[in-house]
């Protein structure tokens, strides 16, 4: 059985055939990133601004728990006990 001759000149195709389908590779990639930079983007914020928010819940309260938000007017605002040493309330 013959071995088979192997050229220089095969070599080197071969590895200009793998360099070319490298450049032809990434050239392909960095323009779909180029092309699709927004979506991209708005895709990793969003999935950032989930894994922060979903552990907060995002819901209503628990129950059982008091209600966070300020009063609205003075009325409903509790009163501050004197503090027994004559120091003026305001």
């Amino acid at each position: 059985m013959k071995c088979p001759k192997i050229s220089f000149n095969s070599i080197a195709n071969v590895i200009s055939i793998a360099s070319g389908v490298s450049l032809a590779g990434i050239i392909g990639v960095g323009s779909y990133v180029y092309l699709n930079k927004d979506a991209i983007v708005d895709d990793i914020k969003e999935a950032a601004i989930e894994s922060v928010m979903g552990g907060m819940g995002g819901g209503a309260l628990p129950i059982g728990t008091p209600d966070l938000a300020a009063p609205s007017d003075s009325a409903a605002a509790p009163s501050v006990p004197s503090a027994g040493l004559g120091i003026a309330n305001f």
